[in-house]
């Protein structure tokens, strides 16, 4: 499961585009609770799966993983419409306690299981309307997500609001993601 930390110098001039919602306060100070990033949402057709939805579909199918000692360490997600239908795409960092990538059935298992837990437009979608294509997981080498951070702190980010993108959609970024890949795997079948 992905923790989510805030820095540890506090939020002083936090701004870095998280939704917060205010629970209560504590003298004038407000106490809240993490909602979701600020546009993260895949959709293709008339489907939206926003931060929140996609973390519990990985949650999940990282479940599945659990049987051969497998973690999922960090993620991302990309929508790719230059296939025909489009489909989401998901790049996962494991950190396994073997040298060996979890089985194809495995794999495929997880793609169904997030597949499972998306909400019924994104299955209306994938299974009635065909508009969306089969979910894919791809598994990239360790240290992908240190050399996604190092990109982005190259470009101008500061290391101590950085934190890994949970949708991308730059160019170069897939690129360096895909450079990087060390197995693909697509949900088999349909979701139910």
């Amino acid at each position: 499961m992905i923790q989510r930390r805030f820095p540890t110098s506090g939020l002083c001039r936090y701004h870095v585009g998280d939704i917060l919602r205010v629970t209560g306060f504590h003298n004038s100070a407000p106490q809240f609770d993490f909602v979701r990033r600020k546009n993260v949402l895949l959709s293709i057709d008339s489907d939206k799966t926003d931060e929140s939805e996609l973390q519990k579909a990985l949650e999940n199918a990282s479940r599945l993983l659990q049987k051969s000692s497998t973690s999922v360490v960090e993620y991302t997600s990309f929508v790719d419409t230059y296939t025909i239908p489009g489909h989401y795409i998901i790049y996962w960092e494991l950190l396994m306690r073997t040298q060996r990538i979890p089985s194809d059935k495995t794999l495929e298992e997880c793609c169904l299981t997030m597949e499972e837990s998306m909400n019924s437009v994104y299955s209306q979608c994938r299974v009635a309307d065909r508009s969306i294509g089969p979910l894919e997981i791809r598994v990239v080498r360790n240290g992908t997500f240190e050399e996604l951070m190092d990109y982005a702190i190259s470009r101008g980010a500061s290391i101590n609001l950085y934190k890994a993108p949970r949708c991308v959609n730059s160019t170069p970024i897939v690129e360096l993601l895909d450079s990087r890949m060390v197995s693909s795997d697509l949900s088999r079948s349909k979701p139910h």
